[in-house]
């Protein structure tokens, strides 16, 4: 791990505050992600389970969590399962967890190796009446691929068919929604190793530059500051590349008088920043695109200004409508006639504005949240309105990430440059 050590508080307090959820009587499983292949002989980077890692802090592939509060044998009410390590591990693969290690980290005092797993929810398994196991409940998941949890759940199924199975999903939509101190100040760590990247290519970017250029600076100062690395694909799309959304090929030249749309964003102790920013490439704005630019950053002004404790997530977008309406009008890219006939399943302003203005963050980038939940003190949001324009060859995109207060909002990237004028001074500094 690149990163310190997190305090083991926060798992103790992400388990207790699980554990409150659950019904009588119940154990609860969680499983390590798989490891994917990527080659003839290798795999891709491991990625930890999101929900195992919130309760355990423990980032190493082959890893089980059982939690069996009301376990009649103490020992059993909260263990650990980890891959055992040997010489010929440690000479290939170095680094893994010794048990005291994962004791440390975790703050579980039964930590055992994964082959004692199956003796030992055997023992106990049957004085459980409900067994809660997990899935990849996101809903902006498309089940796929048969993945670990989905396996375990066949197999537990199969081997204990008359006990209460329970979706574990419901209540980790609930509790990862609403971050502790600890989870923003990793927050706050992603977002300012973000800040650095942007300033070291506003110095970098000029005509000519290649768009994967850029993004080998973004990824050295991630890795420089010990960031995993990237939060998610960057997207670093120059020109027309900018109107194409989820653009990453990442590959053309950048040219002098076009404006270049990034979107990235440094992965942090399994915590994620997520930013957008609109730059021009020879580090001025043309006045059409500092217009548009403007209105970008109005709405996403007024977008924070909506967000709050008890803010209906559909009721806020259809008001960051409105705000986009209003300035694409001013900007006569549609008209008031366009707004009195348009379809109210796909609004004028979509046409220049087809994505949402927000979405939670936190272990993932889309972090898991419910859609119709109202807004809570301890949520982190992006706000991210944009313009694009086709025809123009334009899109404008911006985003910071916001925590909700009871005492108002916290912009986590307040200090990365945003105003269109401060943007060109820094690149003609």
């Amino acid at each position: 791990m690149k990163y310190p050590t997190i305090d083991q508080s926060l798992f103790m307090l992400n388990r207790n505050n699980f554990i409150k959820e659950l019904k009588n009587n119940s154990l609860a499983i969680f499983n390590a992600n798989d490891e994917f292949p990527r080659s003839g002989d290798q795999s891709f980077i491991f990625k930890q389970n999101p929900d195992l890692f919130y309760l355990s802090g423990i980032d190493q592939e082959q890893t089980i969590l059982l939690l069996y509060p009301d376990c009649p044998n103490p020992l059993y009410r909260e263990v650990l399962f980890l891959r055992q390590t040997n010489d010929f591990i440690k000479v290939w693969e170095g680094y893994k967890y010794t048990k005291e290690q994962a004791k440390a980290a975790s703050g579980i005092q039964s930590v055992y190796w994964l082959e004692d797993f199956e003796n030992i929810l055997h023992s106990i398994v049957h004085y459980a009446d409900h067994i809660y196991l997990n899935t990849n409940e996101n809903d902006r998941y498309a089940h796929a691929v048969p993945y670990r949890d989905i396996r375990f759940i066949e197999k537990m199924k199969a081997n204990y068919p008359l006990h209460h199975f329970e979706r574990a999903a419901p209540i980790m939509r609930k509790l990862r929604a609403v971050k502790s101190d600890v989870e923003v100040e990793l927050t706050k760590k992603a977002a300012a190793i973000t800040r650095d990247a942007f300033i070291r290519i506003l110095k970098f970017t000029k005509p000519g530059v290649k768009e994967y250029e850029i993004e080998a600076e973004i990824i050295h100062e991630f890795i420089r500051q010990g960031g995993t690395g990237h939060a998610y694909t960057p997207i670093i799309a120059s020109g027309h590349n900018a109107n194409i959304l989820h653009y990453n090929d990442n590959n053309q030249e950048c040219k002098d008088g076009d404006v270049i749309l990034f979107d990235f964003g440094a992965e942090y102790a399994n915590y994620n920043a997520d930013m957008s920013r609109s730059i021009p490439v020879n580090g001025r704005f043309t006045q059409r695109q500092k217009d548009v630019y403007k209105a970008v950053h109005h709405v996403m002004k007024e977008s924070i200004k909506l967000i709050g404790v008890g803010t209906v997530w559909n009721t806020y977008h259809e008001q960051v409508g409105e705000l986009m309406t209003e300035q694409l009008i001013k900007l006569k890219l549609i008209t008031t006639d366009d707004v009195k006939n348009q379809n109210p399943a796909w609004p004028a302003y979509k046409k220049y504005f087809m994505h949402g203005n927000s979405h939670h963050l936190g272990i993932d980038v889309h972090d898991f949240a419910g859609r119709y939940t109202p807004f809570a003190a301890g949520n982190i949001l992006t706000v991210e309105p944009g313009i694009y324009i086709p025809e123009e060859g334009l899109g404008i995109r911006l985003e910071n990430n916001i925590l909700i207060t009871e005492n108002g909002n916290i912009d986590l990237m307040a200090d990365i440059p945003l105003d269109a004028e401060e943007i060109e001074d820094i690149m003609n500094g």
